[in-house]
């Protein structure tokens, strides 16, 4: 469950968490466009190295690097299955373009979660909210989408709970074949399912004892004002887009095993 560590927002005073939440989205859209136009490995491994600074600079590593080690699991995935057609297709024999193409799509997949995952940690729900309402998004959109925001992490730490509290009870979840270990977690996902949808209602009560949707003017306490910052960190991402497609088109990058066999 570290996985939805970050997706918690964390209250830290630093210049990302300061930044207005529509360019940090506009940021972590780029990166995920960015990562999708490169295939070679050596422009992805650059794209997840440019991440740390970012997080270095927002107060978030640890949280950071659980998401990521959380997302390990999906990543090995990936690495197997772009390994595994390949090596199927070449006769049972695994070269070292297939390698260089699986940990290629790997590197891909943790960029892709290291920026939405920053952009989670360093914005609160609140300002997120705000962001959408102020981009002319319907409210009701905008709710829905805050409210899974908050509770996709709470859920994770329920359903965490529920499995120590299984296995005190003796359930074994990491012993049988993979049918055997599916079913062992169904005494899970039930509580879990009761909870999500007991702690809804209770959402629902909430909503209609304040007479949510009663007035269709809403007005909101603070509105989100671009700053000097952000149009400096929105110059940066626009460069970033800038030369990585200027890169794509007028550069051949070379794979990894041309590198090697150009250095022996």
């Amino acid at each position: 469950m570290s996985f939805f560590d970050g997706l918690r927002f964390r209250r830290v005073s630093s210049p990302i968490h300061n930044l207005d939440p529509r360019i940090k989205f506009i940021y972590a859209c780029v990166i995920f466009a960015v990562a999708i136009i490169f295939w070679q490995l050596l422009p992805l491994v650059v794209l997840f190295v440019m991440q740390i600074p970012f997080v270095l600079i927002a107060g978030v590593k640890r949280e950071w690097f659980r998401s990521m080690k959380g997302a390990a699991f999906l990543a090995s995935i990936i690495f197997f299955t772009n390994l595994l057609f390949p090596f199927i297709s070449a006769g049972y024999v695994i070269t070292f373009s297939s390698l260089e193409y699986a940990l290629a799509m790997t590197i891909r997949f943790l960029v892709l979660v290291g920026s939405f995952s920053i952009f989670f940690l360093t914005t609160s729900p609140d300002h997120l909210g705000l962001a959408l309402e102020q981009s002319r998004v319907p409210y009701e959109f905008c709710f829905a989408f805050t409210t899974a925001v908050r509770f996709v992490p709470v859920l994770a730490e329920e359903a965490q709970t529920i499995m120590d509290a299984q296995k005190a009870r003796g359930l074994e979840l990491e012993k049988g074949n993979f049918l055997r270990r599916v079913r062992n977690y169904i005494p899970i996902l039930i509580p879990l399912i009761v909870s999500a949808i007991r702690r809804s209602l209770e959402l629902a009560e909430a909503m209609e004892s304040r007479a949510w949707g009663a007035t269709k003017k809403r007005t909101n306490l603070y509105v989100l004002k671009l700053r000097r910052e952000d149009y400096l960190f929105a110059a940066i991402t626009v460069a970033i887009l800038a030369i990585a497609i200027f890169v794509r088109l007028c550069f051949y990058i070379p794979r990894l095993e041309e590198i090697l066999a150009g250095i022996v």
